[in-house]
C-alpha cells in the first residue's frame, strides 16, 4: 500500500493493501478502495464510494456518494480475466454512477477522457471509449464497446446500443434510443433516434466560424438528398470541401464500424 502523507482518509474507509493513493487526495467516510486501484493527486471521493478492480482515477476528479467504479462487466462472456478502467482528469462523477472494466474480447480497457460530467445514475459499460468534455445526463446508459468522441452530450434517460459510435460534438436528446452511428455535430432525438439536423447550438457555443457552420449545413443537405449511397455522398464531400468540420464528418463516415448510420430524416 502507498498512501501519500498529504492524503486525508476518513477512519471508516477501507484501503486494501496494494492501493496507491496520491497527494492531496480526500477520501470521505465508508469508501472501499481495492488493492489494484491508483488514485491520482487531488481526487475527492465524498463518501460511500467503491473503487475496485484494476482502476485508475485521474487528477482532481470528484466522485459523489454511492458511485461504483471498476466493477466487473455485465457481460456473460466475461470469465474473470483481469481488465481495466481508466478515468481521466477533472471528471465530475455524480451519485450512483457505475463504470465497468473492459473484457478480453473488447480490448480489455474501458477508458474515460478528461473534463467529463457523468450525472446521477448513468452507466458506462465494458470497453467503452469516451473522449474529453463529454456530458452524460441522469440515468443515461452506454452499452458495451461504444465510442463517444469529444464534446458529446447524451440526454437523460437515453440508451446507446453496443458498438455504436457517436461523433465529436453531437447531441442526443432526452429519452432517446440510439441504435446506429451518429455523425459528428449531429442532432439526434425521438424515442427511436432520428438524425434530425445539426447541433447548431453547440457549434455556436464553441465559437465555430460562420463559414464552417454554413459548410456543415450544406454538407448535411448533400448527405440527406445527394445521389448514391450514404458513404459515397460522404466521400464526394471530402473531395469538395475546405472545411475541417466537414472533413471530420467524412473521416467518421468512411471509418470502420460495426453499426450502420443514422441518416438524415431516418432512424
Amino acid at each position: 500500500m502507498s498512501i501519500d502523507p498529504t492524503a486525508q482518509i476518513h477512519p471508516s474507509s477501507i484501503i486494501e493493501e496494494g492501493a496507491v493513493i496520491g497527494a492531496e487526495v480526500r477520501i470521505g467516510p465508508f469508501c472501499h478502495i481495492g488493492p489494484k486501484v491508483r488514485i491520482a493527486r487531488g481526487v475527492t471521493l465524498q463518501s460511500h464510494v467503491v473503487v475496485q478492480g484494476i482502476c485508475e482515477i485521474g487528477e482532481d476528479t470528484l466522485v459523489h456518494p454511492f458511485a461504483v467504479l471498476g466493477g466487473i462487466p455485465q457481460d456473460k462472456k466475461f470469465k474473470g480475466e483481469e481488465t481495466q478502467l481508466f478515468v481521466g482528469a477533472r471528471n465530475r462523477i455524480r451519485e450512483h454512477v457505475t463504470m465497468n472494466t473492459g473484457t478480453e474480447g473488447g480490448g480489455g480497457v474501458t477508458r474515460v477522457g478528461d473534463d467529463g460530467l457523468f450525472m446521477a445514475g448513468c452507466h458506462v459499460a465494458h470497453d467503452c471509449q469516451i473522449g474529453n468534455n463529454v456530458v452524460v445526463v441522469n440515468n443515461a446508459a452506454l452499452a458495451g464497446h461504444c465510442i463517444i468522441e469529444d464534446d458529446v452530450i447524451i440526454g437523460g434517460l437515453s440508451g446507446v446500443h453496443q458498438f455504436v459510435r457517436i461523433g465529436r460534438g453531437a447531441i442526443i436528446g432526452a429519452v432517446t434510443m440510439v441504435t446506429n452511428d451518429v455523425i459528428p455535430h449531429g442532432l439526434v432525438q425521438a424515442p427511436r433516434g432520428v438524425l434530425d439536423g445539426l447541433n447548431l447550438v453547440g457549434l455556436k457555443r464553441r465559437g465555430v466560424a460562420r463559414a464552417d457552420i454554413t459548410a456543415l449545413r450544406a454538407a448535411f443537405q448533400m448527405l440527406a438528398q445527394g445521389d448514391g449511397a450514404f458513404q459515397d455522398r460522404a466521400r464526394r464531400l471530402g473531395e469538395e470541401t475546405e472545411s475541417d468540420y466537414v472533413r471530420d464528418i467524412v473521416r467518421f463516415v468512411t471509418a470502420e464500424s460495426d453499426r450502420s448510420f443514422l441518416t438524415p430524416g431516418k432512424g
